[in-house]
């Protein structure tokens, strides 16, 4: 992370499942919320015209199957235009197609 210029930004859904996976180290989970309140990641708000969407790529990607924070996160970098994904869900996510640009940049590369 260390080695990323960009400014981060992330969905409600997405820190609540990092929080959950972090839950053998309260450390780890200190170190989320030191982020959180640098304001590091940014939380962008989910609005109601996002919710249908997430639920249809849930449905398109039922297979795999597409989680609520995965389903916010491209829902997300569709409507804002942001092709570049941090994500430790390299499988995933090399598999979604986002409507507008075709596929993620994943960091870490």
């Amino acid at each position: 992370m260390k080695a990323i210029t960009e400014p981060l930004a992330s969905v409600w859904p997405a820190v609540s499942e990092a929080m959950y996976l972090l839950n053998f180290s309260e450390k780890a989970q200190q170190g989320l919320w030191e982020m959180l309140e640098m304001n590091s990641p940014t939380l962008i708000d989910l609005i109601p015209t996002d919710f249908p969407r997430m639920r249809n790529l849930m449905k398109q990607y039922r297979d795999l199957p597409m989680d609520l924070a995965d389903a916010a996160l491209v829902c997300v970098a569709e409507r804002l235009r942001i092709p570049k994904i941090f994500t430790v869900d390299r499988r995933d996510f090399d598999v979604y197609r986002p409507r507008g640009f075709g596929r993620f940049s994943i960091l870490p590369s």
